[in-house]
């Protein structure tokens, strides 16, 4: 009679936490800190990118569940940051292969000066209200998010400034401004994005354009998603995230699009078919701004990140952009 059968469970993979942060408030934004910051995020085996200027703190950190808690431990422990923006996933290998700590002028570009989302910005609405206040004929529903996004999934009835960057918003509204609002009774605007940070600058800057009521979703998308359930819900489609699920729907469940390895724009399920997607070198929406050549050097970073993912690695050109927002902000 045979002995007994050894049985070998397969170790899991350790997880990584990953750590979207924003936060708006004043800050002392010096080499000093910079550098104290990284160091304490090396010591921690933190990667990943953060954004230090003097309106606050923006960016995306990985690293073991201990490391991160620990620096945002010391991050939320400066002044005003006790309340700072996190949203949290996991990855089983480190999604970043180094880290960046930078001084910037903006941690999120909109390009205005003296625009001051610490005392300016609008009146936070709570996902549970949020439903109320767009409801109502006379709010002016605005999305402060790009084109590509709002292509994804938007709420109903609400404006798409048609913008490729953050940066365009200012101008599109400026020249839209009386078309929107008119020269009536004094409007009610409310404003959302994905994660809350860009439509936090986008109400300062309304407030400052000498639009009195301004309203903006707490949080974001994802925090409407995540706390108001389908059946009560005004979104329509998913919504774009800027980190491997690519997009999300109602519960945060993983959404149907997939990503363009060319040009990190999202791909609905119906253009997987189009002659202009290819794996990993292009999709309908950026074929024609491509050339042959840079396809192929494309194809060839597709098929290096294939082979690195196989091998339980993060290749040196993988992109994990911020769960919070997007590529500007």
């Amino acid at each position: 009679m045979s002995g007994p059968t050894a049985v070998h469970t397969k170790q899991p993979f350790p997880t990584i936490r990953v750590a979207a942060l924003y936060c708006f408030a004043r800050l002392d934004a010096s080499s000093a800190l910079r550098e104290e910051l990284e160091t304490l995020c090396r010591a921690q085996g933190v990667k990943g990118t953060l954004l230090l200027a003097s309106e606050g703190i923006n960016g995306t950190i990985a690293g073991p569940m201990e490391g991160v808690d620990h620096v945002l431990g010391r991050i939320r422990s400066w002044p005003g940051f006790a309340e700072m923006e996190v949203k949290f996933s996991a990855a089983s290998i480190m999604p970043f292969h180094r880290l960046k700590v930078r001084l910037k002028a903006e941690i999120v570009t909109m390009g205005q000066p003296g625009i001051d989302p610490v005392r300016g910005a609008g009146t936070y609405v709570a996902p549970g209200d949020w439903n109320d206040l767009i409801d109502d004929p006379d709010t002016i529903v605005i999305d402060t998010r790009n084109a590509y996004e709002v292509a994804v999934g938007s709420f109903a009835g609400a404006v798409d400034p048609g913008t490729s960057s953050f940066r365009e918003f200012p101008e599109w509204f400026r020249n839209e401004r009386h078309r929107l609002l008119g020269s009536g009774k004094r409007p009610r605007v409310a404003m959302f994005c994905t994660g809350g940070i860009r439509c936090e600058k986008a109400s300062a800057f309304l407030k400052r354009e000498g639009v009195d009521e301004v309203f903006h979703l707490k949080g974001g998308v994802l925090a409407y998603l995540e706390h108001v359930p389908a059946t009560d819900s005004r979104w329509h489609g998913e919504c774009f995230v800027f980190d491997q699920r690519v997009a999300v729907g109602h519960g945060l469940a993983p959404g149907t699009h997939s990503l363009c390895f060319a040009c990190r724009r999202p791909v609905a399920p119906e253009d997987l078919a189009s002659p202009l997607y290819e794996a990993g070198a292009s999709c309908p929406a950026c074929h024609d701004e491509r050339d042959e050549q840079q396809r192929a050097s494309y194809r060839e970073r597709h098929r290096q990140e294939q082979q690195a993912a196989l091998q339980g690695r993060a290749h040196v050109g993988a992109v994990l952009r911020k769960s919070g927002e997007g590529p500007d902000g």
